[in-house]
């Protein structure tokens, strides 16, 4: 968590909800990656915080970035970053989109399906082509399986297919699902990987490069596992599974580079009792599930949350969005406890929120999204 952000929330009340990045620890977690990933080529997932900010202090540490929209591509080079580091990652790309990436310079493209490769082959011709692999995602947070990959025995079709059509076979990727808690999935990844790989050396076609895709977890509580735990896992299962022939390796961090570097403060609106027997209070806020908070469904993402220079005696609560939908309850099954004396006006911050937030805000029922702040080296924010 950013203590620097939590400084700069306690030195002057904020209009909210609000969003402060700390920009210090976006490049501390981009080092702490890097260090633990030697000769890994690092692609930031955009999706996660597209902000101009982060984007430009990482470009300014070398990172490449993986893109899913022609959106977020022209927001990258139009922050100066080479076509070269940009993979456009997403399998699913309307036909004008790749097109007009190419124009600009794109050359590596992902796919599953062969619809996909044939529109990317006929839009984007000689392009680097990744395939993407379904592996089992369990023990996320934030599954992404059962919407993107292809079997072991479809890659090498794919592949054949894709030199076919003038395409450079550059190499597979995999993703474990968002927020991994079981370093063992990296391993079933990898076999997985590892199978496919054999399967392309038998018609001829050598796997160079390997991207492990994104899922380093976050600790938004305890029990989830470190980040040199994940690495040794993963280094672990490559060794297993490829020998020495492991290929060149890139990883897409998108949740770990910002998550930390994130606080939300948010005004509480409403404190109270549903009936006089409730154990629990109902605290409404103003941000909810539509606000930003959308990771908050079935308890997926369980950010840490407090209440603002309090260390009064605590209770239960149900935590609450302010809109006018009743699916907007961020905390119900999980056991979240706020001062005892919290009233209407007082602040809740909301940690760890970096990540997945301010992407997802729709200003459902005319509510704000929350707004940024962004604190670092070189940063001046009002």
């Amino acid at each position: 968590m950013s203590a620097a952000a939590e400084r700069f929330l306690d030195a002057r009340r904020r209009r909210t909800p609000c969003l402060v990045i700390d920009l210090g620890e976006v490049a501390a977690a981009y080092r702490r990656v890097t260090d633990r990933f030697p000769g890994v080529r690092v692609h930031y997932s955009v999706k996660a915080n597209p902000a101009p900010e982060i984007l430009s202090c990482l470009r300014s540490l070398g990172a490449s970035f993986d893109v899913t929209s022609r959106s977020e591509i022209g927001l990258c080079l139009r922050l100066g970053v080479p076509p070269e580091r940009l993979a456009y990652g997403n399998t699913v790309k309307k036909a004008a989109d790749i097109a007009w990436s190419w124009r600009h310079g794109i050359c590596s493209f992902a796919c599953d399906s062969l619809p996909e490769l044939q529109k990317i082959a006929k839009h984007a011709p000689g392009s680097s082509l990744v395939v993407r692999l379904a592996v089992d995602n369990s023990g996320a947070a934030w599954p992404l399986d059962r919407k993107f990959g292809c079997s072991s025995g479809s890659a090498v079709d794919l592949m054949r297919r894709a030199v076919a059509l003038g395409l450079r076979p550059a190499g597979l990727s995999f993703h474990v699902g968002s927020q991994q808690t079981d370093p063992e999935s990296w391993n079933r990844a990898a076999a997985v990987a590892a199978r496919t790989a054999t399967g392309m050396a038998a018609v001829g076609l050598p796997v160079e490069a390997l991207n492990i895709g994104g899922g380093l977890p976050v600790q938004y509580h305890d029990g989830i596992p470190s980040l040199e735990a994940c690495a040794g896992a993963i280094r672990n299962a490559l060794a297993r599974h490829f020998g020495d022939a492991v290929p060149s390796l890139a990883i897409e961090p998108g949740r770990y580079l910002v998550a930390t570097a994130g606080v939300i403060e948010s005004e509480v609106v409403l404190v109270t009792r549903r009936s006089p027997a409730d154990r629990h209070r109902w605290v409404f806020l103003d941000i909810g599930r539509f606000g930003g908070l959308a990771e908050t469904e079935g308890d997926a993402i369980r950010y840490p949350i407090a209440a603002s220079g309090s260390h009064e005696p605590c209770g239960p609560v149900v935590i609450a969005g302010p809109t006018c939908d009743s699916a907007d309850i961020l905390y119900e099954a999980a056991e979240y406890q706020l001062p005892l004396g919290l009233t209407a006006g007082d602040r809740i911050r909301i940690r760890c929120a970096g990540a997945y937030t301010t992407v997802y805000a729709s200003r459902f029922n005319g509510c704000p999204a929350p707004h940024s702040l962004f604190i670092g080296p070189g940063r001046h924010a009002g």
